[in-house]
């Protein structure tokens, strides 16, 4: 069983910041991606960035430039820092992870609860 749970998010005014973080627990061998996503009300699931266990990123084109996805492998944590927030950027935000254990090798995703971000004034 492996369990993730994310954390920081609240509610910030237009132009602020919040950090996000997601910490795994349980028996695994390493951790492959992690990746943050969000859903808004009404809207479907997008990614908003992933990092792989190399640490190549990627991100949605509309928080390129103000979000910074990071990752500590020896804490088992992917932290999603975000500046310059916009109200379109309210949505509960979760995290998932590629986990990997054996060998045999095998991927299993798991994902978070979510944390709500609400950008308002």
């Amino acid at each position: 069983q492996v369990q993730l749970v994310e954390s920081g998010g609240g509610l910030v005014q237009p132009g602020g910041s919040l950090r996000l973080s997601c910490e795994a627990s349980g028996s695994f061998t390493k951790i492959a991606t992690m990746v943050w996503h969000r859903q808004a009300p009404g809207k479907p699931r997008e990614v908003v960035a992933s990092i792989t266990s190399d640490s190549r990123l990627n991100y949605l084109e509309s928080v390129k430039g103000r979000f910074t996805i990071s990752r500590d492998d020896a804490k088992k944590t992917v932290y999603l820092q975000m500046n310059s927030l916009k109200p379109e950027d309210t949505a509960v935000y979760y995290c998932s992870m590629g986990v990997v254990i054996g060998p045999p090798v095998t991927v299993n995703n798991y994902w978070g609860q979510g944390t709500q971000v609400t950008v308002s004034s």
